[in-house]
């Protein structure tokens, strides 16, 4: 295995990292006396098993290949994930190792489904290792959108490229110098989100945790209620914002920082995003109004919030949606598929393969027309070709069709088919809570059985990292080339 020694490395680095990690919830253990041996067993564990990682492949070498590129794209969240679920186990709760597993998870992947029956008396500890896990995940998965998976062609993700000439053997050395960026971008915003809800009502400890979910757009809440504990406008409105703010492509923000102030509003996939929710909206809204509710039941403040919460894979609540009507459930299902921009920290299909999809559909219904017609599918100036289109729309097939699979799957442990079907969709579409009296925006994933959960684990992972970045391991062909 020398030729992964980069692999192994770069693994040991992230277990060290981890485990450092663990020494913030032994604070907050001191502070609120719930000091156990959980955190601190744990953080020895990481940290030993890390340093072993480390210190075998120092005479690494410092490039990374392609087929080194996705293994540790799906070793990072699989490692990740396991040591993560460390604290649940030895934690007081008394979790299962599949619980236990299932929350980092789903923690570590921005999905935002939990097991966790009471939040509200859970401790501290826990609370926030949940939300440090998806701060994680979330710039994990913005630093991998942007500097590997484009150089990977997964799914037509190369169209963002930070420059064409990028190899995957130059990697490593440039992914150094845009991560440093996106971190600090990505911590400011966790500092301002967790100040503006400190000022608007929540204490220290709920605004610290509540802003590390909220960029994340993973919706980890400290109780079972959701945002709707508070029950404060000035709450909602401060986590849409940071919503938005981490849906959108952190490259934007880079190229604003370097002299693109007209990015924002030129940005195809940003106009996009930002048309979508308002178009959503206003839509439920109206057919609310009209079809389903009185106008005095009906509060935009909540169609407005829970909106894009979903549409984001954010998965905060506020109301509980079930009881709005049929439709609006089918609605919220078509939101979960379509998701947030590329490059940012929301899941789903991504806006640009819609957008894409739809461009394709209108070119092909032109042929039809106009037989000897050529047409050149475009996207912000870039010229799309049959290979690259041919990825999006494999991706897009692949996507509905392992959705489908899960679901079947689901039904087969004996789950009715609104919990199937909407827990296929939470899953690989990394949003959280799914539809219906089981694990709907008032109930939770603790009642599935443990094969579920597992079925449910795979679904987050392969959603979180495009599908392919996983799948292409599997083939045996991938490994002979290289």
């Amino acid at each position: 295995m020398s030729n992964y020694k980069t692999v192994f490395f770069t693994l040991g680095v992230l277990q060290i990292i981890l485990g450092i990690s663990m020494s913030i919830p032994i604070i907050i253990q001191f502070i609120f006396n719930e000091l156990d041996s959980s955190f601190i067993s744990s953080s020895i564990i990481c940290i030993i098993f890390g340093v072993l990682f480390f210190l075998s492949n120092l005479d690494h070498e410092k490039k990374l290949n392609l087929p080194q590129a996705f293994l540790l794209t799906a070793l990072s969240w699989i490692s990740i994930a396991i040591f993560g679920s460390l604290p649940f186990v030895f934690s007081e709760l008394n979790l299962s190792i599949t619980d236990s597993f299932f929350e980092s998870m789903s923690g570590i992947t921005t999905t935002g489904s939990t097991i966790i029956i009471n939040l509200n008396e859970a401790p501290k500890s826990i609370l926030l290792w949940r939300a440090i896990l998806q701060w994680l995940g979330g710039i994990g998965i913005i630093v991998m959108a942007i500097t590997l998976m484009p150089i990977m062609n997964v799914g037509g993700m190369q169209l963002f490229k930070t420059s064409s000439k990028d190899t995957a053997e130059k990697i490593l050395p440039k992914s150094k110098q845009i991560t440093i960026r996106l971190i600090i971008i990505y911590l400011i915003f966790t500092i301002l989100c967790s100040l503006f809800y400190n000022i608007f009502g929540m204490n220290f400890f709920d605004s610290v945790t509540h802003s590390m979910t909220t960029l994340a757009t993973g919706g980890f809440s400290n109780y079972n209620e959701s945002i709707g504990y508070f029950n404060s406008a000035s709450i909602e409105i401060t986590s849409v914002v940071f919503i938005i703010l981490g849906s959108i492509p952190f490259i934007a923000y880079i190229k604003f920082l370097n002299g693109d102030k007209k990015i924002f509003i030129s940005d195809t996939q940003i106009i996009t995003f930002i048309k979508i929710i308002f178009f959503s909206i206003i839509f439920l809204y109206i057919y609310l109004v009209i079809f389903n509710r009185s106008l005095s039941e009906v509060s935009l403040r909540s169609i407005s919030f829970n909106v894009i919460s979903i549409l984001t894979g954010t998965g905060y609540i506020t109301k509980d949606f079930d009881q709005w009507g049929n439709f609006p459930l089918v609605f919220f299902l078509i939101l979960m598929f379509v998701g947030g921009c590329a490059g940012s920290t929301a899941c789903g299909i991504k806006i640009f393969r819609v957008q894409l999809l739809f461009r394709f559909i209108a070119n092909e219904l032109k042929k039809i027309i106009y037989p000897r017609g050529i047409f050149i599918i475009k996207y912000d100036n870039n010229n799309i070709d049959e290979k690259f289109m041919s990825s999006v729309i494999s991706f897009i097939y692949l996507y509905i069709f392992i959705f489908f699979i899960i679901a079947a799957l689901l039904s087969l442990t004996g789950l009715d088919f609104t919990t199937s079907i909407s827990a296929a969709a939470t899953s690989i579409s990394n949003v959280g809570p799914g539809l219906g009296e089981t694990i709907g925006p008032n109930g939770n994933f603790s009642k599935l059985s443990d094969i579920s959960k597992w079925i449910l684990c795979l679904s987050m992972i392969l959603g979180r990292l495009e599908l392919f970045a996983i799948l292409v391991l599997f083939i045996p062909a991938f490994w002979r080339k290289y």
